[in-house]
């Protein structure tokens, strides 16, 4: 690919070349390893993640103070694909007050497209590119006295990186470079999942509370119909079955294996912080316990 690509860029965009992908100090410390359940059903405890810091000036996009009344984990964007520097800050101290686990929501360097069109960058400048966002977001942090505790691509980067070796390899590279402790949250069974256990990071799955799945287990692209689901009521039911059997309904009516330690809900999703309410309040009800996958933050 030359220059921008233009593609669905929602977190699990189907590829045509791929595999089947599914199948004190406020920082969270001291995760277990690859996850907290061996097969992604019965758990007793699951993470609840959700992308903020994605305002830019006078524009806002999502509520980011009631959203971090609610998830375990915030994934803050770093400036590459949205965010600015004071509303990056004040994320980050909202988090830290919250309990909240902070995550760098890196991306490809493309405010204009949000970090939703693919780039064919190099490995060393995509390296640098990802070492300066997670250093930059560590800063802030430690500025109110937080940390970063995990990573998290963005859009067409978080997109790339599951099926293409060599992003993936620049992508683990700069993690390790900057700290060897942070945690990957990734697609189950992707290229850069597999990379970074190589490396000796620790890698967590997700899957998405408010997003249709096909058959094949891959994310229903936006640009199609019934791809986002708006009912809370209906996404907390998937999730709650979701975490209770380890499998979600499919488009087709069956259903399918999506192994899962956090749950997302999009944030910039109309409805998010309802939505992420009801599966808050669902899976407590069902006797699950949130917490982030990184352990150590909020209960």
């Amino acid at each position: 690919m030359n220059g921008y690509e233009a593609a669905d860029t929602d977190e699990a965009a189907a590829f045509s070349d791929s595999e089947r992908l599914a199948s004190g100090d406020a920082r969270c410390a001291g995760a277990g390893p690859q996850g907290t359940g061996s097969d992604g059903a019965g758990l007793s405890s699951i993470d609840l993640n959700s992308d903020m810091g994605e305002s830019f000036g006078r524009w806002t996009l999502g509520d980011d103070k009631a959203l971090l009344g609610v998830v375990t984990s915030a994934n803050i964007a770093c400036g590459f694909h949205a965010g600015d520097p004071a509303g990056i800050l004040r994320t980050v101290s909202d988090a830290a007050a919250n309990h909240v686990c902070i995550g760098a929501h890196v991306a490809y360097r493309d405010l204009s497209g949000f970090g939703r069109r693919f780039l064919d960058e190099q490995p060393g400048d995509l390296t640098a590119d990802v070492i300066y966002q997670i250093a930059a977001l560590e800063g802030i942090a430690a500025s109110v006295g937080s940390g970063v505790s995990y990573v998290k691509p963005h859009g067409a980067l978080y997109n790339r990186i599951a099926v293409d070796e060599q992003q993936a390899h620049a992508v683990v590279a700069a993690i390790a470079a900057v700290d060897s402790s942070l945690a990957l949250l990734t697609l189950p069974g992707s290229v850069v999942g597999r990379v970074a256990a190589d490396a000796g990071l620790r890698v967590f799955r997700e899957a998405f509370a408010d997003r249709a799945y096909t058959p094949e287990g891959r994310l229903v692209p936006r640009s199609q119909r019934g791809a986002v689901i708006h009912d809370a009521t209906e996404v907390a039911d998937r999730i709650a079955k979701l975490v209770a059997t380890g499998r979600i309904e499919a488009t087709d009516g069956t259903m399918i294996r999506v192994e899962a330690d956090s749950v997302c809900v999009h944030g910039d999703s109309p409805g998010a912080v309802g939505m992420a309410k009801a599966v808050r309040e669902r899976l407590e009800s069902d006797g699950v316990s949130l917490r982030p996958f990184a352990r150590g933050g909020r209960l």
